[in-house]
């Protein structure tokens, strides 16, 4: 299970991780693609942690396709969010500040579909995203995917 901690500065004493998370949205450009993670229940976006060799945008490439099944094509950066006051804990005991960037995505192929990570998935408008149990890193990006701005969000 993940568990996200939160507090002053505490990411000052843990390593920092590089992640990368993928807004898609439907065709209509209206909702947005949630999935629901296998280990916690809670909805986020697609995405995790890039793995050594890998660009950024090859990260969010192979994340989105591994936990939905969707080929994408990057859009655009919205947003990087490097939150000192929040580290994340996961069951194998490894703690994390992570560094994320956040991409539009749009779709270019494949099947939406379950993976091993994810236990359901859908498009949701922002109002209905606010009705979700989305994970506590996740929820300040829901505004910044929605926003129609063309320049990157640094938070």
């Amino acid at each position: 299970m993940t568990v996200i901690v939160e507090g002053g500065r505490i990411g000052r004493s843990v390593g920092l991780k590089v992640g990368c998370a993928a807004a898609v949205f439907d065709e209509s450009g209206t909702k947005l693609l949630m999935t629901r993670r296998t280990d916690n229940g809670q909805w986020y976006l697609p995405g995790s942690g890039m793995e050594p060799g890998e660009s950024a945008s090859e990260c969010c490439l192979r994340e989105v396709l591994q936990e939905t099944g969707l080929r994408v094509s990057i859009s655009r950066l919205i947003g990087i969010y490097s939150t000192p006051g929040r580290i994340v804990v996961y069951s194998d005991e490894n703690i994390f500040q992570f560094v994320s960037l956040f991409f539009e995505a749009t779709i270019e192929g494949g099947s939406l579909g379950l993976s091993d990570e994810t236990t359901d998935y859908g498009f949701y408008t922002q109002a209905e995203i606010g009705g979700l149990n989305v994970m506590e890193s996740q929820v300040e990006r829901m505004p910044d995917a929605f926003a129609d701005r063309q320049a990157a969000f640094f938070r």
